[in-house]
């Protein structure tokens, strides 16, 4: 049922909008949406509000269950919802950081403007396609042994440098070095590694996508220029992809295992197709069976974060060998060294993601996990886990929009770190399902409509573009203006696409 929801929520100031723990019964901590009155006007029939009250029952939950402006309906949390436990009496949910665990978003510079690139860009774009294998199910060009692929596993992006894919310095500008600590390979079910094993170094389908995109507007140029963008006109390269069948799998195992041990932990679901607790000793009941959990502390949960964090490092290394095979596709075209083209990593960030991290909660410091799904970090300058080159202006934070749109890099803050655990959005964010999408723009020739605005795009599957069509997203613009205007990330460069490669 459509909901009026700026008469349910408690409007703060233009752009924040709490919900109260009255809401549900059971809510631990009230809710707040980073929106503007548009956003929830569009939202009436979106159940992602709702998923953001469901995430308020967690056990440890503090603060309040966030959603930033990209916010729409997901798993058992809202895709762009945060929230952060404790360690010590809350819990992990896999339904918290998504089944593409460690999607994430890559941006590569170059020293090249479009007036010099324009003539190649349809043989780059040929060039990608053949290098960067993209579809669903696709083999990758490395093949790597069951025993191998813990390596990956254990160390990420490393693991792919030290095998010849990219520079030492790539990891210099990924979160956590491209390698998140904690990782068990051993936590990995057989499943999921014959899953993934097949896929390192692909591209995927759905939203992941390659992109040549130009620098269309800049508006910060002190922190343009620290990233390496100096001009309008200068040329990028937006990676997005995460961590193909083998995040997936991990995420679906355990899922299973934390519903089976919800009983043991005193968590309970509603009854139709539920779980019973343990005698009948029910300490937490949880409005969706989505939102399956466990203890932190507990087998389970240490377990899955175990498994999450190898799963991320598979994420990392495969974008950084799709960057390899990006920067052999410009070397062979345009017969040019990738360093001398300047093709250096500017940043590489995580949206479906936890990690423990430190933050002030009531003016103390404390340990807490920071669930992030269609989320990614927007730390401040100065803070440790900020790379030495942006310490003066804060950590990089990429938005990618629609195909046909634009794109944004901004950079964190300090009113980031206090409102929303150092967090914002990690993209556009769905207006549509991906059957409306396709049932609006049935028999429209969406490749031929990019391209007469000067978008080229090579795909496996033609008809499954009108999933992505712009008309199935939010305006990254919008999202954009929201968070820059409400400080929890503020605008850098604008960028529109001029060459597309989808799966």
């Amino acid at each position: 049922m459509a909901k009026n929801w700026k008469q349910i929520l408690q409007r703060v100031d233009e752009l924040r909008w709490d919900l109260s723990r009255d809401y549900k019964d059971g809510m631990r901590v009230p809710g707040r949406i980073f929106a503007s009155e548009e956003m929830l006007d569009a939202m009436a029939g979106d159940e992602a509000i709702e998923q953001v009250a469901n995430v308020a029952f967690l056990p440890g939950i503090v603060g309040r269950s966030l959603a930033m402006p990209d916010i729409h309906w997901g798993y058992g949390f809202p895709i762009g919802g945060v929230a952060a436990t404790r360690l010590d009496d809350g819990v992990v949910s896999p339904g918290g950081v998504g089944y593409d665990i460690n999607c994430g978003v890559r941006v590569v510079r170059t020293d090249l403007r479009e007036d010099e690139l324009a003539p190649h860009v349809p043989a780059l774009l040929n060039q990608m396609f053949r290098d960067v294998p993209a579809g669903l199910g696709l083999s990758g060009l490395v093949k790597v042994s069951m025993k191998e692929i813990d390596n990956v596993l254990a160390y990420g992006a490393r693991w792919a440098v030290e095998k010849g894919y990219g520079w030492p310095q790539d990891l210099d500008a990924i979160e956590s070095d491209g390698a998140l600590p904690g990782a068990d390979p051993t936590k990995i079910s057989r499943r999921a590694r014959e899953r993934g094993v097949p896929q390192l170094g692909t591209l995927g389908s759905g939203n992941h996508f390659l992109e040549i995109e130009v620098v269309d507007e800049i508006f910060d140029e002190q922190a343009a220029r620290v990233m390496g963008i100096d001009e309008v006109g200068q040329i990028m390269v937006f990676i997005h992809t995460g961590s193909r069948g083998l995040g997936h799998q991990t995420c679906q195992d355990y899922l299973d295992k934390m519903e089976v041990a919800a009983a043991k932990h005193g968590i309970q679901f509603p009854e139709k197709g539920g779980l019973s607790a343990v005698e009948g000793k029910v300490k937490v009941f949880l409005p969706d069976k989505q939102l399956a959990c466990a203890p932190i502390a507990s087998k389970e949960g240490q377990d899955y974060l175990g498994a999450m964090f190898a799963a991320g490092n598979f994420g990392f290394a495969n974008r950084q060998m799709i960057t390899h095979w990006v920067r052999e596709a410009f070397a062979k075209v345009l017969r040019r060294d990738p360093e001398k083209l300047g093709m250096n990593v500017i940043y590489d960030v995580a949206h479906n993601i936890a990690k423990i991290e430190r933050h002030r909660l009531d003016g103390k410091e404390m340990t807490l996990c920071i669930h992030r799904k269609g989320a990614t970090r927007a730390f401040p300058p100065g803070h440790p886990d900020v790379p030495s080159k942006y310490q003066g202006i804060g950590q990089p934070v990429m938005v990618p929009g629609d195909m046909g749109r634009y794109s944004f890099i901004c950079v964190g803050t300090e009113r980031a770190m206090a409102e929303t655990w150092g967090s914002t959005c990690h993209g556009a964010g769905r207006m549509m399902s991906r059957h409306a999408a396709k049932r609006k723009l049935q028999g429209v020739n969406i490749a031929a409509r990019l391209a007469d605005k000067g978008i080229l795009v090579r795909t496996q599957n033609k008809a499954a573009l009108a999933e992505e069509a712009s008309e199935a997203y939010k305006d990254v613009a919008e999202v954009v203006d929201v968070l820059h205007d409400a400080g929890i990330a503020l605008r850098v460069v604008r960028l529109r696409p001029i060459g597309v490669v989808k799966g």
